[in-house]
């Protein structure tokens, strides 16, 4: 009787099993193409709303790891406030070790298109936690005010004074004032490049480092591949929030090809600072953050773009469970490393780097974990299904 019983326990488990590894397949496919299982499973709880993330996204409860504290004998956390112009002021977040001194200075604008309730400190804390622990940087992160009660070019002037106030104030957390460079993903990509290029403009702080990862670029109507083909919202970014963000951030035509809001159509990109650009293969913003690589390339300014294939917009805010995410982030540090020490070279001919997902026993471990979260997802469907 009991060899019947484990016959029938086996036979359930191995059902399970298929049915799981199914449904991991069956997430994969996508009419632009085979996604990777993590990616699949990671999109699958998003889409569906089996885990509770903003469009900009932290990496999910149930696999990050503990947020630092104060309390942390090497990384410490401070919660400001500091004025900006018109007499208002802004929270800012400062992420350093005790021991700073002298240390880099590294200013991170979060994304979340621009908008009200689409992203903000806490909900890209993990990469600000994670650049100042690669770095050894002071990482000062804003939070610059948004639309649609603020519009262009309020978010704008709000990043260039925390710029200015960064630089004023980088010796009180262990910091260098003549060490500074600017960051930051999707809205708060393009947020780094305009401040980076507002700095130059009006003889602010002399930056060493733009770091942008899946910059918007241009709010113009521009005939971009990635645009058309993953803004179905089904990678986390859609053409309706694009255009929400477009429509509520900078209400007036005029203002889509201003240089502070549009640098991809500035004619003058000469003297900004070394760059570092991420783009992800599943990406409406992925040819934009590209092709301004290749004007800045051509404009004389040392750049590297790199695209992390299989993946989505948002990716590296999943470094805690997404291998591509954790080296985009070491490869990240390389750069302000090199950058900040001045060694940054201009290749002769501009190329975009293709990185490759991982291989080997990484592949097999990635592919462990996410059947892992696929099996955590179908089980959480089907409890959710009977109730």
């Amino acid at each position: 009787m009991w060899r019947k019983g484990i016959k029938i326990f086996l036979l359930s488990l191995t059902a399970i099993g298929l049915f799981i590894a199914w449904s991991i397949e069956d997430w994969s496919q996508t009419a632009q193409g085979e996604l990777p299982s993590k990616t699949a499973v990671i999109l699958h709880a998003v889409n569906n709303n089996l885990v509770p993330m903003d469009i900009d996204i932290e990496a999910p409860n149930f696999l990050s790891s503990a947020p630092v504290s104060n309390s942390d004998a090497k990384m410490l956390r401070d919660d400001l406030s500091i004025p900006v112009t018109g007499e208002e002021s802004i929270p800012v977040r400062v992420y350093r070790y005790s021991d700073a001194e002298d240390a880099p200075v590294l200013i991170y604008y979060h994304g979340g298109a621009f908008l009200d309730n689409y992203g903000n400190l806490d909900t890209h804390d993990n990469i600000m936690r994670s650049l100042a622990s690669r770095t050894g940087a002071v990482v000062i992160s804003p939070g610059y005010r948004t639309a649609p009660e603020h519009v262009f070019p309020t978010a704008v002037n709000d990043s260039y004074d925390a710029l200015l106030w960064a630089e004023e104030n980088a010796e009180r957390f262990g910091g260098s004032p003549d060490k500074i460079a600017v960051a930051g993903d999707s809205a708060g990509g393009n947020l780094a490049a305009v401040t980076a290029m507002k700095a130059r403009d009006e003889n602010g702080p002399d930056l060493f480092a733009q770091l942008l990862y899946y910059p918007l670029t241009t709010f113009q109507d521009k005939n971009l591949d990635s645009r058309t083909t993953y803004d179905s919202g089904e990678f986390l970014l859609s053409r309706q929030v694009m255009m929400q963000a477009r429509d509520a951030y900078t209400p007036d035509a005029s203002m889509w090809s201003n240089p502070y809001s549009s640098p991809l159509g500035v004619a003058d990109l000469e003297g900004l600072p070394p760059a570092y650009i991420v783009t992800a293969e599943f990406d409406p913003l992925r040819d934009e953050g590209e092709l301004y690589g290749k004007y800045l390339h051509e404009h004389g300014v040392p750049v590297k773009t790199v695209r992390y294939e299989g993946v989505m917009h948002g990716f590296v805010s999943f470094y805690e469970i997404m291998k591509s995410g954790d080296r985009a982030l070491t490869e990240s540090a390389r750069f302000l490393q090199t950058a900040s020490q001045g060694e940054t070279t201009t290749d002769e001919k501009y190329a975009v780097k293709n990185q490759h997902g991982p291989g080997g026993f990484v592949r097999m471990r990635e592919e462990a974990e996410a059947f892992a979260i696929g099996a955590f997802l179908v089980g959480k469907s089907t409890m959710e299904w009977l109730d």
